[in-house]
């Protein structure tokens, strides 16, 4: 079996991906939340970013389109039960989890624009 090389469409959205991650970590920076984990992966499913603010966390997707609309859109109904499924999972890990409340939100990356947070979206 030869290893075939990496298709480059992939590449540059898995790229994209990590990069407005990033972008969607710092604008939820100077907003005043602290980041705990970003890319949190479970057996359950994955989580983009999780931040605190006090004793809420935030369960964030990110998403990079064109416009907010469709990237609100593009959380699917199984994407946001594999989000909650993995935010339980790091819920029952956290020493004060009888004092957090969990919320899930979206933030939609756009080229060159500022992220849009869309808060309690799901």
């Amino acid at each position: 079996m030869r290893d075939r090389p990496a298709d480059p469409n992939r590449l540059k959205a898995f790229r994209r991906g990590h990069v407005s991650e990033y972008l969607a970590a710092l604008y939820l920076l100077a907003k005043g939340y602290r980041i705990r984990a970003i890319r949190y992966r479970t057996k359950a499913g994955e989580i983009d970013i999780i931040a605190r603010r006090g004793d809420l966390v935030v369960c964030v997707e990110v998403k990079a389109r064109r416009d907010a609309d469709s990237a609100v859109f593009a959380v699917t109904g199984t994407a946001q039960r594999r989000i909650r499924a993995a935010s339980e999972v790091w819920l029952a890990r956290q020493p004060d989890a009888h004092r957090i409340s969990l919320r899930y939100d979206i933030v939609a990356v756009r080229p060159w624009r500022l992220p849009r947070h869309f808060v309690d979206a799901f």
